[in-house]
């Protein structure tokens, strides 16, 4: 018999959450008293927007990150709208620019300046009217640019391609009338190819976006779905509603058969709304509590059991809704792997919550920051309409790091080279350490080369070991320490070209001794 340990080793396992102190929050902010089960919040690594109370129609507030305390009474806000703003999301790809909330029977983009805003603005950029009554949700494609999803009460999904230079656009691209209800829940797997939906109806459908067929439908009638999430790459769906009894239930499904689902679990007696919030570079779940001020979080796991609970965040002040910062906006130095935005109406609060992993090291820890999803699009919007699929592009949250790769759809294999390399000729002579050492100095040796090949006329102004003209001394807390990770960086180089000097010099005392003993 096989003995199983008790607990399940993780890295996140002791995550915890950290709130903001008061002077980090954003405070007197007026957040709205609509009762529609959105975020109402937004963030980038730029702006916060939050929509906010309004008389004569709806408005919502943009406010730099940065901008912390009390808020002005007299704020400038983002008004136009003839209704209430019911949901609003920031472009992924282009989010120190433009905007997009919906309201009313028209989806309005706004473009924002970088700097801070000083008058109301009135008039948008684009305007979106396809959908015959009030635009309740709108979801950006995660890969393409410019593809935006508007659903409605008019129980459609419209899709727009947002690349065309009209200011008023009437006639979406696609229009998916598969839903007999309101749909309550929209979200895209990773490359943007499947859309999953949870309607009023109680039904959780996969969806071919292109297509506009229906691929999968789950009409399991002991959990009523509210919210519905793709789980990433793990093939699976996550959802969030009420059981028979009204209680708040959580399940997970396979997104290939959606008959049973895999894992279900009640949580509380409680009836505000939970909203699943998914990390799939950490492959962690959070479930958030509207109503209450609980966040849960679990571990996803491609088998058995598929969810670990591991901890949950409490507070006494009921949340509204709930805004979440991108992965580029973190603060890695201190092991913050998520963080979440609360809009507290109570207080007129919006606290910002950590969530951080507990390391003793100040560096940067490359084993719970994996690549994540840059700033640009992977491919345009005609090439997704016309039928591509591509994954995310991917970037290192390494201060410094500018490496961007893409996910292959497809693995190529590896075309066959001409062997020319003497180590390679002699590979079953030569152990593995000795080839190591060899490219080690040739390395080197290529480094030096390229280091005496250097123009000796480029003057050069060092500060601490950096160009002052190239990079500049650094003005803020952030640009030092990027500029001290530069440097470790540049410390561990110099030390390993001094070891690979060290060798060859020792190489070279040995073919001398070998000389002299021949002679």
């Amino acid at each position: 018999m096989s003995w199983h340990p008790q607990y399940r080793s993780s890295k996140f396992r002791h995550v915890y959450g950290k709130a903001a102190s008061r002077d980090k929050c954003y405070d007197c902010v007026p957040i709205t008293c609509s009762v529609h089960d959105n975020h109402f919040c937004a963030v980038n690594p730029s702006f916060i927007a939050v929509v906010t109370e309004c008389a004569g129609g709806g408005a919502f507030l943009v406010i730099p990150i940065k901008q912390t305390g009390k808020l002005d009474p007299h704020y400038p806000k983002v008004c136009g709208h003839k209704g209430n703003v019911l949901d609003i999301k920031w472009n992924p790809f282009i989010y120190h620019l433009v905007l997009y909330p919906s309201c009313a029977i028209q989806v309005k983009i706004w473009d924002i300046p970088n700097q801070l805003l000083k008058r109301n603005i009135t008039t948008p950029k684009k305007e979106l009217l396809g959908h015959n009554r009030r635009v309740g949700l709108i979801e950006w494609h995660p890969t393409a640019g410019n593809i935006l999803f508007s659903s409605g009460y008019d129980y459609k999904i419209m899709i727009w391609n947002l690349d065309v230079k009209d200011a008023v656009l009437s006639e979406p691209v696609k229009i998916i009338h598969v839903h007999k209800d309101v749909v309550l829940s929209m979200s895209f797997n990773t490359d943007g190819s499947l859309l999953a939906t949870a309607c009023r109806d109680r039904k959780i459908r996969v969806i071919d976006p292109r297509a506009g067929t229906v691929l999968q439908e789950a009409s399991y009638k002991s959990h009523k779905a509210n919210k519905v999430l793709f789980l990433g790459n793990m093939k699976k769906l996550f959802s969030t509603g009420t059981s028979w009894w009204n209680n708040r239930q959580i399940a997970l499904w396979d997104q290939n058969d959606l008959s049973v689902p895999l894992l279900e679990e009640d949580l509380d007696g409680s009836s505000g709304l939970l909203f699943p919030v998914y990390d799939s570079d950490t492959h962690m779940l959070y479930v958030v509590g509207k109503g209450d001020g609980n966040i849960r979080y679990y571990e996803i796991s491609p088998e058995k059991p598929y969810l670990n609970y591991l901890m949950e965040y409490r507070s006494h002040l009921p949340q509204k809704g709930i805004g979440m910062m991108p992965k580029r906006g973190l603060d890695v130095a201190a092991c913050e792997i998520f963080r979440f935005y609360k809009l507290i109406p109570t207080k007129s609060l919006i606290e910002p919550i950590s969530m951080i992993v507990p390391r003793r090291s100040e560096s940067y820890q490359e084993d719970i920051y994996p690549l994540t999803a840059a700033a640009q699009p992977a491919l345009s919007a005609q090439l997704w309409l016309n039928g591509f699929n591509k994954g995310p592009l991917l970037v290192s949250l390494k201060p410094g790091s500018e490496a961007v790769s893409s996910l292959p759809q497809f693995l190529d294999p590896e075309p066959f080279t001409k062997v020319t390399d003497l180590s390679e000729q002699e590979g079953g002579r030569m152990s593995l350490e000795d080839k190591q050492k060899l490219g080690e100095i040739r390395d080197s040796r290529k480094k030096m080369k390229s280091e005496e090949e250097l123009p000796s006329s480029k003057k050069m102004c060092l500060f601490n070991g950096s160009d002052i003209f190239e990079c500049p001394p650094p003005k803020t807390e952030n640009e030092l320490l990027q500029m001290y990770f530069r440097q470790q960086e540049e410390i561990r180089r110099l030390r390993l070209l001094v070891n690979q000097r060290d060798v060859q010099i020792k190489q070279l005392k040995l073919e001398l001794m070998n000389v002299r003993m021949d002679t």
